[in-house]
């Protein structure tokens, strides 16, 4: 890329335009159509720019010992910020990227590239479908940040995709997912219940005013067969610009209340965020 240029193109789902940050010399932000997707900086792909990036980070900081090569999964690929920082923080992981719309990785592909020997795999595919013909015990973590627009589309807020989540993963794995909602939860719930039929240790990690019900906002999921370090996460998140607070045992049972797991039959979008939740200035 010789300059820094916005650039603007109409994908398979909307449009999307990458635009150049003027205080960072190579980085860029991903929107589709409108909605922030993803920021980039290609000098420095530890650096995360989004609260949930971070917080997604800071899960995969602590799932393993630092520096340690994993096998991840992406569900959901936007500028690919949460690959590039684990080929950076996790040298020699091997990972892959599965988004549906094509014609968005043909665009980062083409003005975002990633560096060679990166161990990233792209895959243009439906993130269930992909799931389903995916091998078992496939992945030590997989992220779902996967959105049609601003919401999480239908098919992939089921019981019978946790299943398939879980089955991809190793017995040791840690899948993690960023979602949205607001008071009174009733999408967030249903998602931790989905969840809890399935995994034994869940973590819910959100700002306190989201959790309150001030406004609407992003939560990261994360579940596994085996204790995570809720200690390391919690002094990693207290950190931020935007201090996040780690639920997790208890604390995680009673948010979740009497929700019940998503069948496929009854399965909805998570909910449209109101407008300018998600806006850039």
């Amino acid at each position: 890329m010789s300059e820094a240029i916005p650039v603007t193109r109409t994908t398979d789902h909307g449009t999307a335009k990458l635009m150049p940050d003027v205080d960072r010399a190579r980085a860029w932000l991903l929107t589709v159509d409108g909605a922030p997707q993803s920021y980039v900086d290609l000098d420095d792909p530890a650096y995360l720019e989004f609260e949930y990036a971070r917080r997604l980070g800071h899960v995969l900081d602590t799932v393993a010992e630092a520096g340690r090569a994993l096998d991840v999964v992406h569900l959901g690929g936007g500028a690919l910020t949460l690959p590039r920082y684990a080929a950076a923080t996790r040298p020699g992981s091997r990972q892959d990227v599965v988004e549906a719309d094509r014609g968005l990785l043909e665009l980062v592909a083409e003005h975002l590239p990633l560096p060679r020997g990166s161990g990233i795999a792209l895959h243009a595919a439906d993130a269930r479908a992909w799931l389903e013909t995916a091998p078992d015990d496939h992945a030590d973590v997989l992220i779902a940040d996967v959105f049609g627009g601003s919401r999480v589309p239908a098919h992939l807020t089921t019981l019978a995709y946790v299943r398939e989540a879980e089955r991809v993963l190793r017995p040791g794995g840690v899948y993690l997912a960023n979602l949205a909602d607001a008071a009174p939860f009733a999408f967030l719930r249903s998602q931790l219940a989905n969840l809890a039929a399935v995994f034994e240790e869940l973590v819910l990690i959100a700002e306190p005013a989201v959790l309150r019900g001030r406004r609407f906002g992003n939560a990261v999921l994360v579940a596994a067969h085996r204790p995570l370090d809720t200690a390391a996460l919690a002094r990693r998140t207290a950190a931020d610009a935007f201090p996040a607070r780690v639920q997790d045992g208890a604390a995680v049972r009673e948010f979740m209340g009497s929700a019940r797991p998503v069948e496929d039959a009854d399965a909805v979008p998570s909910p449209e965020p109101p407008d300018g939740a998600f806006g850039i200035s």
